[in-house]
């Protein structure tokens, strides 16, 4: 048998023996659960970018200051990249389907989901600042964006990177 898969995310309860697989059974498992969490996130970046796209041709638009029409535009961009990246692994897996790089692709499609979703955090919190300027003009409400992207930052990444593993020994990656 393969290599012993200890991640909490495996299914196993943390009371049972953890449960055996093979490689290609734990890199099918590992593709198989970044897809389903892109899937998950894809419908909302793609509704919010639909939104930020709208925004231009309503009649206030023209009414913000220069800067935060700049911010706007950050913002749809950032969401626009978010959008391309988390996209990304789902294309690379049919360009290269069944050529023996599953590993290889995963590992890239981890890259390009986490930077997918840095750039969504920072074009909500873009967008937050937009319409907070937008709805109060000069107000304090604009800076409503950055505290969203510091939420971002700390719930999405510092969060998780501050679990500690209930395992004795080397952290496995799996």
């Amino acid at each position: 048998m393969g290599p012993v898969s200890s991640d909490s995310d495996s299914g196993a309860h943390p009371a049972q023996a953890p449960r055996e697989e093979s490689e290609p059974e734990r890199l099918n498992r590992e593709l198989d659960q970044l897809l389903g969490e892109l899937r998950v996130a894809l419908p909302g970046v793609q509704v919010l970018f639909a939104f930020l796209l709208t925004v231009p041709f309503t009649d206030r638009f023209h009414d913000l200051p220069t800067s935060a029409r700049d911010v706007y535009f950050a913002a749809v961009t950032l969401v626009a990249l978010a959008s391309i990246l988390l996209i990304a692994p789902t294309v690379h897996h049919r360009l290269r389907f069944r050529r023996g790089i599953k590993e290889e692709m995963i590992m890239m499609a981890n890259h390009l989901a986490l930077a997918g979703t840095a750039c969504l955090g920072l074009g909500l919190g873009a967008a937050i600042y937009v319409a907070g300027e937008a709805a109060f003009p000069g107000s304090w409400v604009r800076w409503f964006g950055p505290l969203v992207i510091i939420a971002a930052i700390l719930i999405w990444y510092v969060i998780p990177l501050g679990y500690h593993s209930r395992r004795h020994g080397p952290i496995d990656e799996r």
